[in-house]
Order: structure tokens, then sequence, then C-alpha cells
């Protein structure tokens, strides 16, 4: 599926123990990512670094994003997970996933190229609307599920759903065009042993609180935080609010939430059941991908779901939103700034070990 990759990766398909073809990444060749594209507008900022949009010099036409890590930012645990994210990447081939095509990893910096998601996030695109009832939920839900169980069948754990990660491939499309993206946080899961995942990591408002109990956990994980998303959609506030992180995580761990009348008087017993069995905090009563696509709210007809407004949560998720974004990007500053001042330290220690053994 991934295209040239220069200097980069060469893929070896392998059989792994766990039923997926394991990926082994050699270095070679002359080429690097400024032979191939042409790098343009800044997109984003993340975790590890920034997201831009790029063009291959021999078309001019397709655009693409490409994520540039700075390594200097890079601990060795940091690099062995962009290389876990790359390999899943190059295996998964889905409409609802983010596709990619190149990378390369080069003396200063991993080059992720990917599709360009032109679209913008599912969230902004939803409070854009004019209208919106359950009928438009369902279908968003339908879209995600699918793309979930695909990623669930190949034991793809991904471990980061939320609102900035569910993408739109186009500006002019409306939802069907949804993308899972950032499989940043992604890891395999082994068929025999499907809850050998330890690492708690994720956002902390949609994450499972298996994730959190110090216990292992696998894919059902992902299923708690389509719960949260959920619940969003069709109340326009999120099932958990704390100002500090460790009561947000005791609220989560015993799944104190509630649907408070005010907000959830016209939603149908269908949806909130559907919700009540995703948010549920034994993973093995948990809903599964399979499972929460054959739930009876999400068999419904068209007809009848598009009778059910949601105009009264509309501001409540349009706020919402606007407070999200806002929280994201002051988070981004942090990070970025977080990651400059480690680099300095680390380039320092450096410096300082050399001298010392001089």
């Amino acid at each position: 599926m991934a295209g040239n990759c220069g200097i980069c990766l060469a893929v070896t398909n392998l059989t792994s123990s766990w039923g997926l073809e394991k990926f082994q990444y050699n270095m070679y060749g002359n080429g690097n990512f400024s032979s191939v594209y042409s790098i343009g507008r800044t997109l984003g900022r993340g975790q590890f670094g920034t997201v831009k949009q790029c063009t291959r010099k021999d078309d001019g036409n397709t655009k693409y994003a490409v994520k540039c890590i700075d390594k200097s930012n890079l601990s060795l645990k940091d690099e062995e997970s962009i290389r876990e994210e790359i390999q899943i990447l190059e295996y998964l081939d889905h409409p609802n996933v983010i596709r990619l095509f190149d990378s390369y990893d080069e003396t200063n910096y991993h080059y992720i190229v990917t599709e360009l998601m032109e679209g913008g996030e599912l969230f902004d695109r939803i409070v854009s609307k004019t209208t919106y009832s359950e009928k438009e939920t369902r279908d968003v839900c339908k879209i995600v599920f699918e793309a979930i169980r695909y990623c669930h069948d190949l034991n793809i754990c991904h471990r980061d759903l939320k609102p900035e990660n569910l993408l739109l491939f186009s500006e002019h499309d409306d939802s069907h065009h949804i993308k899972i993206a950032d499989f940043g946080l992604a890891r395999r899961v082994s068929p025999n042993n499907p809850n050998c995942l330890r690492t708690k990591c994720g956002t902390p408002e949609y994450a499972a609180p298996d994730v959190f109990c110090g216990k292992t956990y696998g894919v059902k994980s992902d299923m708690w935080s389509m719960g949260v998303i959920i619940f969003i959609l069709l109340s326009g506030y999120p099932p958990f609010t704390e100002q500090s992180t460790s009561k947000l995580l005791l609220k989560i761990r015993s799944a104190k939430y509630t649907f408070d009348d005010e907000y959830w008087c016209n939603v149908s017993d269908g949806a909130k059941d559907l919700v009540s069995k995703l948010l549920v905090v034994d993973p093995q009563k948990r809903l599964s991908a399979n499972d929460a696509l054959n739930h009876k709210w999400m068999l419904k007809s068209d007809a009848s779901l598009a009778k059910l407004d949601l105009r009264d949560n509309f501001e409540n998720l349009k706020k919402f939103n606007a407070n999200r974004k806002f929280r994201a990007t002051a988070r981004a500053v942090i990070m970025s700034n977080k990651l400059r001042i480690n680099a300095i330290l680390r380039k320092e220690k450096s410096a300082h070990d050399a001298v010392s053994k001089q």
C-alpha cells in the first residue's frame, strides 16, 4: 500500500505469531523525502512534530499530509512507537481508515506521508449544520464502528479514539467519508492473549477504566471511547468531567455518569441503551464493535431516527466543540515547548558527557 520509501523503509512481509504480517524495515537507497516531495503550508502541530501539506514532485497535483518528526525530540521508546505506527498503517487498508503512502527514516527526521484530510474534523462539520437528528448520529456511528471492527478483527487497538481523530476526507462531501486517524498509540494484540496491553495512555476523558486500573487490557478499550463520543454527540456534553485528573479517573473507574433529563429527555431509549452498554466498567460485558453494529438502535429505520430532532442539544455541542478546540490548541503549545526544552537538555547532557570522556 505504501509507495516509494527512498532511504527510508524497505518492507519485508513476514508471518508473525499473531497472525499478522510482520514488517521488517531496512535502510537502503539514496532517495530522501525532499527529493520526492515539495513541502507546503503547516496544517497543525502534534506531540512529536508538525503536520504539513505536501505534493509529489513528479505529479504536483495530488496533495498529501506529511508528519515531520524531529528526532532530537525523541526518546528510544518514542522511536519504537513511531515505527509501530508505520507498521500498523502499512497493514491497514479500509476506506474509513487514513491511508499511508510513504514513510522516510532520515538522519534528523521521520517523515510519514498520508492522504490529506481536507474536510477537517468531523465535529466541526456537525456543528456547522442547521439541523441535527439521531439519524445523523447513528450514520456516523455506523461508519466508525465498521472501521473499528475492521481494526479489531486484525487485532489492532487504536487506544486514542476521540473527536480530534475522526476526520473528513473532503470539505465538499458530508460525513460519509469519515476516516479514523492518528495511530500513534495503536498497538497489536495477540489473538491468543487479547488482553495483553499494559501502557496507561490516551486522552483521559475518553480512555476506558481498564486502561488506568493497572491491569492488562485489549481492544474493548476502544469501545468505551466510542461510548464517550456518542454520549457527546447525543447530549452536547461529556459524561465525565472534573477539574483534576485524579478525580476524573475516579469517576471513570466507577462509570459515574447520568442521563440528565434536561438534555436527554428527547433522546430515544435505544440510543441511551447503546451508550449504557458501551460505558461498562467490565470490558467482558462491554459491547464489541460487531455487537454495537447489531444493536437495535443502529438497526432502526432512517425515517424513524430522522424524526428524533436533537436541536435542543445542538447549542451545547457547539460550545463543547469550541472549548475542546481551545484546550487542544493549548495542549499542543505546552507539549511543543516541553519537547523543545527536553531536546535542549538532551543536547546539553550529550555535550557534557563528551567533555567528561576527554
